[in-house]
């Protein structure tokens, strides 16, 4: 809204109403002692073209994803996001649109999603699949959640490829239970996340492209997890990365949950995202967040309705099987959008130029001294070992304009063997001169 300050006359019609003599009044409660002594140390008010300005001139001090070179990965990637997406997803009728709870006004609404389910279950090679989550670790928390309850066991491993901070949220959910086993991350191997599955255990956690960028063999560890008697949980943080691999419904996973960030929506300095979620159909009924499904009305109509919401708001609080009250409407919808602008074809050209990039890109690291690349296997994102500390090499190359990737000990800090290592992307925006500045930067820094 508007900021429109009221004059002094408003002000005491509202304070005659709730019979208050002053504004100052409304305080009376509070202990003298915490009132400020001085007023706020804060700059005078100015006209509001000048606020402008100074507005500008602070956002020109970003250096954004788009300014120069750019390798950033580790969870968000850069990719071209046409402008179709978001021409379609500020027309009115999608940006303003709220939940679906009356079919017969939202079918649109309602449609979406159903098509956004049917992309997401075709990627992932499930059966089935929720009308999204708000982003891929909250999305893994749930399937955490969501294999528990299946299986009525407690013991949950996630391997140390994982993404930091999806563990972190995994943790939080679980209150840091002593059922929740942590695999030490490591770019050279985790060990072996399947000496860790007993009969107790409900689910293992495996990430693949994981944090370091390897590709982990998901057919062995569903084999040796459902002769358990438990269930295997796949995240896949790159989207782009399902259009070359085979999907992991068709190699054995119970759940798949993935960052769709990629597929339709920017980097947006940090979100918002959107998590995707897919299941087998049996497990349907534990599955959390919205279901859209298909029918037909009294007349024979082809039409779209919510099939299941077991959440919260909809069935009593404690037999809701999740307290996430919404999905990532919009974010879903641009994914669906973008996703539906590639086709399955589309998709595959894109994957395979993101690896081919990311080779491109593997194969300059190599001839770089000082510079140690630890990925045996990618699609594209990779972890290199420099000759010295990560971090204050990325800062000297982000100050040269070069944002040459995330430093291992910014998610790790407690780890010593991360300080010299760097987790790098490369997409389909990136270009051979992007390849040789980042070269060039590093052989300078690394001197």
């Amino acid at each position: 809204m508007r900021y429109l300050p009221h004059s002094d006359a408003e002000r005491a019609d509202m304070l005659a109403v709730i019979g208050a003599t002053s504004a100052e009044a409304l305080f009376a409660s509070v202990p003298r002692s915490a009132m400020l002594s001085k007023s706020v140390d804060l700059p005078a008010h100015s006209p509001e073209f000048l606020v402008e300005a100074h507005m500008r001139a602070l956002a020109n001090k970003n250096h954004a994803a788009a300014d120069g070179p750019f390798f950033v990965g580790a969870g968000a990637y850069r990719h071209h996001v046409p402008a179709t997406v978001d021409h379609l997803i500020q027309r009115s009728e999608w940006l303003t649109a709220y939940t679906p709870y009356q079919p017969e006004v939202a079918q649109g609404t309602l449609q979406m999603l159903f098509e956004f389910q049917t992309q997401v279950a075709h990627l992932t090679g499930m059966e089935v699949a929720n009308a999204s989550m708000y982003d891929g670790s909250t999305a893994t928390a749930e399937a955490v959640l969501m294999a528990r309850r299946l299986t009525r066991k407690d013991k949950m491993v996630l391997s140390g490829g994982l993404h930091p901070h999806y563990r972190d949220v995994v943790r939080t959910y679980l209150d840091n239970s002593p059922n929740l086993i942590c695999q030490p991350a490591s770019p050279e191997g985790q060990g072996d996340i399947l000496s860790h599955i007993d009969d107790d255990t409900a689910a293992i956690v495996i990430q693949t492209p994981d944090f370091f960028g390897h590709l982990r063999d998901l057919e062995r560890a569903a084999e040796a997890i459902h002769a358990r008697g438990g269930l295997l949980i796949v995240v896949v943080t790159e989207i782009v990365s399902l259009g070359l691999l085979e999907a992991p419904g068709a190699l054995g996973a119970d759940i798949v949950v993935c960052e769709g960030q990629s597929i339709g929506n920017a980097l947006n300095f940090g979100g918002p995202y959107v998590g995707l979620m897919a299941t087998k159909k049996e497990f349907i009924r534990q599955m959390p967040g919205r279901l859209c499904g298909e029918t037909v009305d009294a007349e024979g109509t082809r039409g779209f309705v919510l099939t299941l919401s077991t959440r919260e708001q909809h069935i009593r609080r404690e037999k809701a099987t999740s307290n996430i009250c919404t999905n990532s409407g919009l974010c879903a919808l641009a994914f669906s959008i973008h996703m539906g602008l590639l086709g399955e074809a589309g998709l595959t050209r894109l994957a395979r130029l993101n690896h081919a990039r990311a080779v491109a890109l593997a194969k300059a690291l190599r001839a770089v001294p000082g510079v140690e690349l630890l990925n045996k296997t990618f699609f594209n994102e990779m972890t290199i070992r420099l000759n010295s500390l990560a971090a204050p090499v990325v800062e000297v190359l982000a100050r040269n304009g070069i944002l040459a990737g995330v430093p291992v000990s910014r998610l790790i800090p407690d780890d010593p063997a991360a300080a010299n290592l760097m987790v790098l992307a490369a997409t389909e925006l990136t270009t051979d001169a992007d390849i040789a500045a980042l070269v060039s930067g590093l052989t300078g820094a690394l001197k």
